[in-house]
């Protein structure tokens, strides 16, 4: 198997994309350190893993907070005492009009999605120079288009995707992967804890969940993707449309996005 014995790290593990990663790498060999903000939390959902031989360390971290992410690379590289792959998973997203929201929910956005991602990658780059790994950002389709009502989800994965085409470009022969994965909408949970305008978790979600693309689904895309070292990965024929469309029709691309997110149920978005 591809990832046999290859030390694989995981932000936000706890549950959606993040979890089903650690599956899928965990049961094709790769050896796991997961991290999470609520370790109990975390611990009870890789407790499967562990109950298929799955050789997983769970650490208690934010990757917001710099020196967390400094310590979950460090307890990766004490244990097994390398790295071959960072997967960049934790995320947060929101839903509210960029007038409504307070500037700090802005910030806790971009202080997760970007800075997570910068602050591990940082720290685990000189390991992952040595084995010739892979750095992974599970971006979105909202780091390529704007997406309303959701201004601070999409600016920092704007922010993450032109982090990792910076440092690929930087890496291009050093023989370190750099994989940015897209996924379209994905029944993770995320958008039952997506942030209101306040800053507090809006509790469902506007999709129907059922109907979207399965986080293990995504997960086996994305470990697909880093075993071929793709450099980048667009889940859904939505998601494909969407960025080709954007590109070459923004105007018109404006209007139909608008008129797709104001058919969510209880919309924020109105024509006046």
């Amino acid at each position: 198997m591809a990832m046999k014995d290859k030390v694989v790290l995981i932000t936000g593990a706890s549950s959606g994309i993040g979890l089903a990663l650690a599956s899928r790498f965990g049961l094709s060999g790769a050896k796991l350190a997961v991290c999470g903000r609520n370790l109990p939390v975390l611990e009870a959902a890789i407790a499967p893993l562990r109950a298929k031989g799955i050789q997983v360390i769970a650490i208690q971290a934010d990757v917001a907070v710099q020196e967390d992410c400094k310590h979950f690379i460090e307890a990766a590289l004490t244990q097994y005492g390398r790295i071959d792959v960072l997967i960049n998973n934790a995320g947060i997203s929101m839903r509210a009009l960029f007038r409504d929201t307070q500037v700090e929910v802005i910030e806790q956005l971009m202080q997760i999605n970007f800075m997570g991602t910068v602050y591990c990658t940082r720290f685990a780059l000189d390991a992952l120079l040595k084995s010739k790994g892979s750095i992974v950002g599970i971006s979105s389709i909202a780091g390529y288009r704007g997406l309303p009502a959701r201004s601070g989800y999409s600016a920092s994965k704007f922010a993450m995707n032109g982090f990792l085409e910076s440092i690929r470009t930087e890496l291009l022969y050093e023989g370190v992967h750099v994989l940015t994965a897209s996924p379209g909408f994905t029944s993770s949970g995320i958008r039952n804890k997506a942030l209101s305008a306040d800053g507090t978790p809006q509790g469902e979600s506007p999709l129907d969940e059922g109907k979207i693309m399965s986080a293990e689904e995504v997960a086996d895309h994305i470990y697909k993707a880093v075993v071929a070292r793709k450099r980048t990965l667009t889940l859904t024929r939505q998601g494909k449309l969407t960025i080709l469309l954007n590109k070459w029709f923004p105007a018109w691309m404006d209007k139909i996005v608008f008129n797709h997110f104001a058919g969510e149920p209880d919309s924020p978005l109105s024509r006046k």
